[in-house]
């Protein structure tokens, strides 16, 4: 591991100065750090002449790993512009839970060790591809089509592979990959799914009707989603980035892509063993 990216969330104090550490540890073992115009900035001048200033987009070709600070935010807005490349990326976790920016900053300087002796593996992790009038997006998480108005409530037509399943009127309808499935749609409900499952899951958000619950699909399935309201009053979401608005006569399209994001892992934890640290499942409820 000779180039390493590092990508930082900068309006976040604490992410600007854990991931000056990381360059620094970097540069001590002589690995060549890179970082954007934005993180340059905020670095102090003297350690920001020893890196290598690229754009973002850059990277995929100039590094052989990507390290973000901040929370599961920034990794997914460093997957969303690295989407087509096969450059691997490690979350540290500079925020609150980190799902998916799973390495706490108190183990920073051992899982820099880690990287630089290859003593980590990467996992892959499928993606949605979401198309709506001549709009075409990502995402690793989720795709949301959700209110656009807190006065009302959307309301769509779902159809998986053509088959009419229900028509949701609710705050918002959630579909997410496995990898997704211990974010917005757990909140809201929905199931945890083990990210070797070839799955997708529609999670509806308050829906008026109470029977209407999360619903698992095979990955290979084309969901389908059509607005009964006259109005553009819901928002279509990939991964929080809003990207635009339906009414009645769109159609939105959601199926798995064909693009992989490379997840960087310790190499001797689990799936399980973030689920049991991360949701404290094997905590003891009688101590306090």
């Amino acid at each position: 591991m000779r180039r390493i990216a590092i990508l930082a969330y900068t309006a976040r104090p604490a992410a600007i100065t854990w991931a000056t550490h990381a360059i620094n540890r970097l540069l001590e073992e002589g690995v060549d750090v890179i970082v954007d115009a934005i993180l340059a900035d905020a670095l102090d001048a003297d350690l920001a002449s020893k890196c290598e200033v690229r754009s973002a987009m850059e990277f995929e070709k100039r590094a052989d790993m990507v390290m973000t600070f901040g929370g599961d935010g920034t990794l997914l807005a460093t997957a969303r512009m690295l989407m087509s490349s096969d450059i691997p990326i490690m979350g540290v976790n500079v925020g609150k839970l980190g799902f998916l920016a799973e390495f706490p900053v108190t183990e920073l300087d051992d899982a820099i060790m880690d990287v630089i002796k290859g003593n980590y593996r990467i996992v892959d992790r499928t993606t949605l591809m979401v198309e709506f009038n001549g709009v075409t997006a990502y995402a690793l998480n989720e795709v949301l089509i959700e209110r656009a108005s807190e006065a009302k409530m959307i309301a769509v037509r779902a159809f998986v592979n053509e088959h009419h399943v229900a028509d949701y009127r609710a705050d918002g309808v959630i579909i997410c990959t496995p990898t997704g499935s211990t974010a917005y749609s757990l909140a809201a409900g929905g199931p945890i799914i083990a990210p070797s499952a070839n799955a997708m899951c529609i999670t509806p958000i308050a829906p008026h009707t109470l029977t209407l619950r999360p619903l698992i699909v095979n990955d290979s399935s084309e969901i389908r989603f059509e607005p009964l309201s006259e109005h553009a009053d819901s928002h279509v979401v990939a991964d929080g980035k809003i990207l635009g608005s339906v009414g009645r006569g769109d159609v939105v399209t959601i199926r798995k892509s064909e693009h992989l994001v490379k997840l960087v892992k310790r190499a001797d934890s689990t799936y399980y063993d973030l689920l049991r640290d991360k949701l404290l499942w094997s905590a003891d409820a009688t101590k306090k």
